[in-house]
């Protein structure tokens, strides 16, 4: 039922409608004639032939009319539509070929005026990333003790209280060891997992003390360094495709790398997961990345309300003028992409 709807199909309903009532004031005026002079060539039989040849005529000029004269605008809507997308995708810099001077014309043009905004307001915006990323630079002393303050109180409400519990089970394990073997078994398993637990969250927690900026190191090499350093602390497996050279500004590359360490960290300490991948590419328009792990995962409208992680990457990403989409479900893993202009 969609394909008759398209505007094809309307030009030539258009044109059996004008066939119809065309049929109507054939017929009215062969009856008028027929009334008034009642000639002998005007038979009911001649009448009938007439109207079906013209039938049969007018079915065949209608339907190549409706087509001759709709491929032109179907072109044009077609044109539109693919120029939309392009621009709903972050591809600014396409335009549409003005061919016509009528309202599609004008729609073309002012679409194509529409993605010349968009695109200056997107490199305003990397601008503004430089910009923000030199008073990030002239405030660096204000934000190291923003950061120790931070992760003094990450470390008092998380590691300290695993810690002050771990070490109240083994006291309580130590007291139990002779008497109920089996229920200090159980505690020390429980103080196991306690122990990964807070190891884990304190691997999360000196990633967040790693420098703001890449310190002078292209976005690919600093992601990469990452990854190695994570590598010898955990045994998550990481599979790392990286398609990119230095080709952005200084800015723009310290926000993707703060949110590849902030999307890393969150694996850590919530996904528990095996397997984590990360792809960094630099294609025509835009770049590229793409970080999907096989944890858990989680309910992702529930989890972007109370998650101060994802509400961070989000807010880089937009400030960029780049697209943030994050894919999860419970038991299947979460992938997060993200695309941002250049």
């Amino acid at each position: 039922m969609k394909k008759f709807s398209s505007i094809r199909y309307t030009f030539i309903q258009s044109h059996f409608y004008a066939l119809f009532l065309n049929i109507i004031i054939v017929l009215s005026t062969l009856l008028m004639i027929y009334v008034i002079y009642e000639p002998n060539w005007l038979t009911v039989k001649a009448i009938f032939l007439f109207v079906t040849s013209f039938i049969l005529v007018s079915l065949c000029v209608s339907i190549y009319a409706g087509i001759r004269y709709s491929s032109a605008i179907k072109e044009r809507l077609d044109g539109i539509s693919i120029l939309i997308k392009q621009l709903a995708h972050g591809n600014y810099d396409s335009r549409i070929e003005l061919l016509t001077n009528n309202e599609l014309g004008r729609i073309g043009g002012e679409l194509n005026e529409l993605g010349q905004k968009l695109q200056s307001q997107v490199k305003s915006l990397q601008r503004m990333a430089d910009e923000k990323s030199e008073y990030a630079k002239s405030a660096h002393k204000a934000a190291v003790i923003e950061e120790r303050q931070r992760l003094a109180r990450d470390l008092h409400d998380a590691v300290s209280q695993q810690l002050f519990a771990l070490t109240m089970m083994a006291q309580a394990t130590q007291r139990l060891f002779d008497q109920h073997p089996a229920a200090a078994k159980e505690h020390l398993a429980e103080m196991t997992t306690m122990a990964l637990q807070a190891q884990t969250e304190m691997r999360a927690l000196l990633m967040h003390l790693r420098p703001v900026q890449l310190s002078g190191e292209p976005l690919s090499v600093g992601v990469q360094h990452l990854v190695d350093e994570l590598q010898q602390k955990c045994s998550i497996r990481f599979r790392v495709h990286i398609d990119y050279e230095k080709g952005l500004p200084e800015g723009t590359e310290d926000h993707l790398f703060r949110i590849i360490q902030e999307a890393l960290s969150n694996v850590l300490r919530h996904a528990e997961a095996e397997e984590v991948s990360i792809v960094l590419q630099k294609k025509a328009h835009e770049v590229f990345l793409h970080i999907g792990d096989n944890g858990k995962g989680f309910t992702v409208d529930h989890q972007k309300k109370a998650s101060y992680g994802l509400k961070t990457m989000k807010e880089r990403t937009e400030e960029l003028g780049g697209n943030f989409a994050i894919h999860s479900k419970q038991g299947k893993g979460t992938h997060l992409d993200i695309r941002i202009p250049t």
